[in-house]
């Protein structure tokens, strides 16, 4: 039923009335039913679909249409019932523990639930406290509302059965410590195809692992091993620390000291065949010409002396007399 429909009936009731003599008690009865009924029909035939959110119609009891959000008419009394689902909107179950506030009853664990659904044995017969939640939206409103009964406490019961048997194939250290985001991808995978599977017209975005604890008579074990464990990896951190700052100096001054060494050998091996060489081509020209190399090594030692001398005395070899008398050999002694 749309305006139009409900505007044909305004008419043919103003028509029936019109029918009626004036002053009838009867057709204060009549107008007074009309009146009532024009109120029911227009309190059941209109209704609005919030922004995030669809509708979905029945029609005696039957899937109809789909409609978007807005202000939508349907038919009156009952004939026709709208089913608003929020599809745009992130929903979420909390596994564990519980968000005062909460609209949905199935998002929070009931009181008897809340301590049961959280203990999980390992895989290696150990004993963890696991809470986590699951963050989805409505991907199907068919689905959602025709294909499974209460999907909502269907997926906690998926979800619950997933995170038991991901939790069961690692060790209680994997849960606690290191395993977690590997055991919330496999989780999120294991869920969203149990949701396809059954057709419950959900889509899992996420899931996040909470709080894991051991058992309350073991928790305080279990924090001293923790702590234990952080006070060696605290113990290992700083020796590689010092490791690092000792190591690459050493290693450094080494390199140094062998490149010096490199340079010192490469020097000397240099210096010495260039020492070789020298005196070999010393050695060839003075076989070519001796006298001639010989007066020349010996001008070059004289160069190389005679700067050194303080008095010099030049003789001539040709001379007749003995210069001996001219040199004071003993500069102390005093002369007669």
């Amino acid at each position: 039923m749309n305006e139009n429909d409900i505007a044909d009936l305004f008419r043919k009731g103003n028509a029936r009335l019109g029918e009626l003599k004036p002053g009838s008690a009867s057709r204060a009865v009549l107008l007074a039913a009309l009146v009532l009924l024009l109120a029911v029909a227009g309190w059941s035939a209109f209704y609005t679909v919030p922004s995030d959110s669809v509708g979905v119609v029945q029609r005696f009891g039957q899937y109809h249409d789909q409609v978007p959000p807005g202000l939508h008419v349907k038919l009156p009394f009952g004939l026709d019932r709208a089913s608003v689902v929020p599809v745009k909107r992130q929903l979420k179950q909390e596994f564990g523990f519980s968000t005062p506030g909460a609209s949905d009853p199935f998002q929070s664990p009931g009181p008897k639930d809340r301590g049961r659904e959280t203990q999980m044995v390992t895989g290696d017969l150990n004993s963890a406290l696991v809470e986590w939640v699951v963050q989805y939206r409505v991907s199907d409103p068919v689905k959602y509302l025709f294909e499974v009964r209460a999907p909502s406490e269907t997926l906690r019961y998926v979800s619950e059965s997933v995170m038991r048997e991901v939790v069961g194939d690692r060790t209680v250290d994997e849960v606690i410590t290191i395993g977690r985001q590997e055991i919330e991808s496999e989780a999120l995978v294991k869920m969203q195809a149990l949701a396809t599977k059954y057709e419950m017209g959900l889509s899992i975005d996420q899931v996040q692992l909470k709080d894991i604890n051991p058992p309350l008579p073991v928790q305080a074990s279990f924090n001293e091993v923790n702590q234990a464990q952080q006070e060696k990896e605290k113990l290992i951190n700083e020796a590689r620390r010092d490791y690092n700052k000792v190591i690459p100096l050493a290693e450094g001054e080494r390199d140094q000291r062998i490149r010096e060494a490199d340079g010192y050998r490469l020097k000397r091996i240099n210096e010495a065949e260039g020492d070789a060489a020298r005196f070999t081509a010393l050695l060839t020209e003075y076989l070519k010409a001796p006298e001639v190399t010989r007066r020349r090594i010996y001008l070059e030692t004289l160069q190389g002396v005679l700067p050194g001398v303080k008095s010099k005395v030049v003789v001539d070899e040709r001379a007749s007399a003995r210069p001996l008398p001219l040199f004071n050999l003993n500069p102390k002694e005093v002369a007669p």
